[in-house]
């Protein structure tokens, strides 16, 4: 079964970066709800269109594992003013 890791891009164009280990289309992560409320209105969240880009897959849970943080060091994702990981934490 495929693996992947996808790069989830929000409105505001902050970006989350995963993994599914199951390839499911409707999976967008596990991102947590309030750092991403917080940057948006009421009004905003009524009408929300995320991106889900897959960017890397592999057969091996293991490359997957190890590849997830080197991406989100890539994309600076784990930067407060960049995206929603918090793992691993950014340092300054």
């Amino acid at each position: 079964m495929k693996k992947v890791i996808y790069k989830i891009t929000y409105p505001n164009g902050k970006i989350y970066i995963g993994k599914d280990l199951t390839n499911t289309l409707t999976y967008f992560g596990s991102v947590k709800s309030k750092h991403v409320e917080n940057d948006f209105t009421e009004e905003e969240m009524k009408d929300f269109t995320i991106r889900k880009e897959i960017i890397y897959e592999s057969k091996s849970k293991e490359e997957i594992n190890k590849i997830e943080s080197q991406l989100i060091l890539k994309f600076q994702s784990n930067n407060p003013e960049v995206g929603y990981n918090k793992w691993p934490k950014f340092k300054n």
